[in-house]
């Protein structure tokens, strides 16, 4: 799909793209990985970042979710260089593509790190280059949808997040078909989802990433308690032999006042 050179917010055009054959087959292997990883994620608060037309909180149950961004159709209009929200007071945040299309991807981080509370999880989406769809990229003019996007390696995204103490817990990659609109190709291509998993499952057209946010904790310095040493107590035998001694003794003792006049 082309677009004008310059436009400001190319996620509108990206929503609109996921519409095609193509963007429906990314939808659907997308909305299952967001749907299967969101489910065991708990918290009071997630946040999802731009593409309405992608609903990735769907199998979430917090009770407090919200969707942001520039997109048409977003209930909060922002720009995820700068989110409106508190520092630390977001459970979960979900950016689909967000860092393919944005203005400045190091901010967008920057923000992320920001609003996450501690141990909260950021769940990211992006094209791979290093894929048949990066291949495509290079055919094509760099204003169409969707192969006008940044394209951010895994391991460079990777280094960026280990700088703000964001760990990645977990990653998948998606969409080994060919990338061609045509569904009766697209369709008998799907035999390279299993293949491509199995045989180079680095090559997908879409990587995953599950992460978590880090924040170090300070150590405690205890102070050195002395030890006291635990009496030693009597044997059980010898406390019972002590008293049925005492008790004789006293009755000794009873019988010689029996016998005084």
């Amino acid at each position: 799909m082309d677009m004008p050179v310059g436009v400001e917010n190319t996620f509108d055009y990206f929503a609109e793209w996921l519409q095609s054959p193509l963007g429906r087959y990314l939808l659907a292997e997308e909305a299952a990985w967001f749907d299967r990883t969101t489910a065991d994620i708990f918290g009071y608060k997630a946040v999802q970042l731009e593409l309405p037309q992608m609903d990735c909180l769907r199998a979430n149950r917090m009770p407090w979710r919200t969707l942001v961004g520039q997109s048409a159709g977003t209930r909060v209009r922002c720009c995820g260089e700068f989110l409106p929200f508190e520092a630390q007071s977001i459970d979960l945040l979900v950016m689909p593509h967000v860092l393919d299309y944005c203005t400045d991807p190091h901010q967008v981080l920057r923000e992320a790190e920001r609003v996450l509370v501690p141990e909260g999880r950021l769940l990211i989406t992006g094209f791979n280059p290093w894929s048949l769809w990066g291949l495509k990229r290079f055919k094509h003019k760099q204003h169409e949808v969707p192969w006008r996007g940044q394209f951010i390696s895994l391991p460079r995204l990777k280094d960026w997040l280990s700088l703000l103490n964001l760990e990645s817990m977990r990653g998948e990659y998606l969409l080994y078909s060919l990338p061609v609109q045509r569904e009766k190709w697209l369709t008998r291509s799907k035999f390279l989802e299993d293949a491509g998993d199995r045989w180079w499952p680095a090559a997908g057209g879409v990587y995953c990433l599950d992460v978590v946010k880090r924040v170090r904790g300070v150590r405690m310095i205890e102070p050195k308690w002395r030890r006291v040493p635990t009496p030693t107590t009597a044997p059980a035998a010898a406390i019972d032999k002590a008293g049925d001694a005492r008790i004789e003794r006293l009755q000794q003792q009873a019988a010689k006042d029996r016998c005084k006049p």
